[in-house]
């Protein structure tokens, strides 16, 4: 009995407390619900706005991002090394500086931001995902922050972390051995493209508002489009890239990846400047269009404006990664390219011509002929050869931003007993012995066939490209900023682990033209799609105002619903690295 009326007593009480909330006012939402319903997908004005109204400190801000890594990171592997200490640091200056009514703020004032692993951050580790820049003893301790680091911090942009990547940039998906495998944030069993997978599910996943992508052959773009983020990559000499880690720095290239083109443009023009230690940065053209680039932001800039579809990328035409020398036989040439060739999937191009009756809509006038930039482009373009030159520009890099110990691929391999990577210093067989011939390493400032090989071959690739801009009148060109949907990494595709997805864009690099990626829908699977414009070099402002529009009007991203334990087994490299990664900083 004793037990029986304890159990009514318990009962009736819940029944009264039951009735009790039918009649009052619901609960007031817990802090922890009002910050999330603040911080998820915050912009750069509106966290600004919260920090005038002294809704949150700097400091909470950036607990919450951190917080959020320590929740989701294990699952998505998307940041490498967390910078706990150090940020919350930076964060508490910050909001002390507010205390006093500090001075002027710099346009990314407690913003927290994430660096992709191949950009120098003074005092830290410059792994570019490969496990051979940490090794013991031997680490690539960055002893200046790269260009664009000096300036986001001078901006008072916050560095939570570096973001995973694959090793050296040199893939399109994101495994890494320094860290391991980076999932989509939209679905983890998918790939995030590379080489900025890190950075955009990092972004995605809120655990920072904005990145720099690093871009060689697609990599802003490509992961920022399975991510339905928005993706820059600048006009090539509109931002430095001394300090970051090249791949092949005649096509590297690095720009901001945020979730709206507003973000997008307020760091790209902290980002953009002259800067000595780039000398592709020096001497901008009158015709240059300048930060800001807010101004350029107007909800009708695509109303009347025309684009031209690049019949190429329809057909799938391939353009080989790093070209094709001159002094390969034009038969051996036809294989290589026939070789390179990505077909554009069918629910692809379905997606694609869906975002071209939405362009129709907002007003633009959208050209598809065979015309447009055909297969003899893909033709032109493949003859842009830059293979020869990547130990050159891996020695540029290493002469500033090294360590102490070694300033040259040389010099590494003396001091380490192993060489560097072998993207980084052309030691590839498939590159290095290509149609026949062997492509050895040499200095592009002293070697007598630059101009045969690289410089003539880029100057008939970019009027090539603006033929059909003067011939049409057309203001750029549209196309998918990826061949495929992304990838399910759980299981082979066509036979074996996916390397992908995969686009048709390295040209882009090729002239370093700009071009920007949105959002543009999802697939029926739940993942992003998106599309990609190009412009006119130097007109960075229009184009992001065209990216601005087309967000104004399509209202297309929507946010990704996270999981907090992953179908995949966390990798060795992670699992190894685990215990310090969590401590450090």
């Amino acid at each position: 009995m004793t037990h029986r009326r304890s159990f009514l007593v318990v009962a009736l009480a819940g029944l009264l407390g039951v009735a009790v909330a039918c009649r009052t006012t619901p609960e007031a939402p817990s802090p922890r619900a009002a910050i999330d319903r603040d911080l998820l997908d915050v912009t750069v004005p509106r966290l600004h706005r919260l920090y005038a109204e002294k809704t949150y400190t700097v400091t909470k801000v950036v607990q919450w991002h951190v917080d959020r890594i320590d929740r989701y990171n294990g699952v998505y592997g998307a940041i490498e090394t967390v910078f706990r200490r150090e940020a919350l640091a930076q964060a508490a200056r910050e909001d002390a500086e507010a205390a006093k009514g500090g001075g002027a703020r710099g346009s990314l004032w407690g913003v927290p931001i994430v660096i992709k692993a191949n950009t120098s951050v003074k005092g830290h580790v410059t792994t570019a995902g490969w496990e051979g820049f940490r090794r013991e003893g031997h680490e690539l301790v960055a002893p200046q922050d790269a260009t664009i680091v000096a300036k986001f911090k001078a901006a008072g942009a916050i560095i939570v972390g570096l973001a995973n990547m694959p090793d050296l940039a040199n893939s399109d998906t994101n495994r890494s051995s320094s860290f391991g495998r980076t999932g989509n944030a939209y679905d983890v069993r998918f790939s995030p493209g590379g080489s900025s997978g890190g950075i955009v599910t990092a972004i995605a996943a809120n655990m920072a508002v904005l990145g720099n992508g690093t871009d060689t052959g697609n990599s802003i773009r490509m992961p920022a489009a399975t991510s339905a983020l928005v993706g820059v990559f600048p006009t090539r000499g509109l931002v430095s890239i001394a300090g970051i880690a090249p791949l092949d720095w005649l096509l590297d290239n690095t720009g901001p990846i945020a979730r709206t083109a507003t973000d997008a443009a307020i760091a790209l023009a902290v980002m953009a400047g002259e800067d000595p230690l780039d000398p592709r940065t020096a001497g901008w053209p009158d015709a240059a269009q300048r930060a800001p680039y807010e101004p350029y932001l107007k909800a009708d800039a695509l109303k009347g404006k025309r684009f031209g579809v690049p019949a190429f990328i329809l057909a799938g035409d391939g353009i080989p990664f790093h070209g094709v020398p001159v002094s390969v036989r034009e038969a051996a040439a036809d294989k290589l390219r026939a070789a390179a060739n990505t077909p554009l999937r069918p629910e692809t191009r379905e997606m694609f011509m869906k975002a071209v009756e939405a362009l129709r809509a907002a007003g633009a006038e959208v050209v598809m002929d065979d015309g447009i930039l055909p297969a003899s482009f893909a033709k032109t373009a493949s003859r842009v050869a830059t293979y020869a030159y990547l130990q050159d520009g891996t020695n540029r890099f290493l002469a500033a931003f090294g360590p102490a110990e070694y300033h040259s691929a040389a010099e590494y391999l003396k001091v380490v007993g192993t060489p560097l990577f072998p993207s980084s210093i052309g030691a590839e067989d498939t590159f290095r012995h290509l149609g026949g011939v062997r492509i050895d390493q040499r200095s592009l400032d002293t070697d007598p066939d630059a101009e045969r090989t690289y410089h003539a071959p880029r100057r008939a690739m970019l009027s090539a490209y603006l033929e059909p801009l003067d011939r049409l009148k057309l203001d750029g060109y549209v196309y998918p900023a990826i061949q495929m949907p992304p990838p399910d990494e759980t299981m082979p595709q066509d036979g074996h682990v996916s390397g992908g997805p995969h686009s048709a864009t390295s040209w882009v690099n090729m002239i370093g033209v700009p071009a920007v990626v949105v959002p543009a829908g999802f697939y029926a699977s739940g993942l992003p799609f998106g599309l990609e414009f190009s412009a006119r070099p130097w007109t960075d402002g229009d184009l992001l105002g065209i990216a601005y529009a087309w967000e104004q009007a399509t209202r297309l991203r929507k946010p990704p619903t996270l999981v907090e334990q992953g179908l995949l087994p966390v990798t060795p490299a992670r699992e190894s690295r685990a215990g310090q990664v969590a401590g450090r900083d």
